[in-house]
């Protein structure tokens, strides 16, 4: 398990670097967090650190956004408005774990039966202080 803290929206680019560098080997990253915790913009800062060019935007309505790194593709997953796990195998959502591509994926309590058994859960926590907390852990 590895924390982080990130004091101000800036320091998230370095929290991203560190996450990215601390589990080389993954590619499925869950991001849980009540609303406004920061998880779209973490997901921003993993997309630049990737290399990604282009507006970082959260797929709420979309479900999934496709953007390009440097040498594969990203794939960020919101899950906020679906109402039926089945709603996401719909569209894919299993084919997509399995590509071997970057998956970061908010509200995935909301697929948590379509998970795979490996992937890295990151918790993100508001200190009193307004700072963010992001807890990773390998399951």
């Amino acid at each position: 398990m590895k924390t982080y803290n990130a004091k101000k929206v800036t320091d998230l680019r370095t929290v991203a670097t560190k996450l990215l560098a601390d589990f080389p080997n993954d590619r499925i990253f869950a991001f849980e967090g009540v609303m406004g915790a920061g998880k779209t913009a973490i997901i921003k800062a993993l997309c630049d650190v990737l290399g990604v060019e282009g507006e970082v935007t959260s797929p709420t309505f979309a479900i999934v956004n496709t953007y390009r790194a440097i040498d594969a593709a990203v794939y960020h997953f919101d899950f906020y408005r679906i109402e039926q796990d089945t709603e996401a195998m719909d569209i894919g959502f299993e084919e997509y774990l399995s590509d071997g591509n970057y998956c970061l994926i908010e509200w995935v309590e909301k697929v948590q039966r379509l998970m795979p058994s490996r992937y890295v859960r990151v918790e993100i926590k508001e200190r009193l202080d307004g700072s963010r907390d992001l807890i990773a852990q390998r399951l």
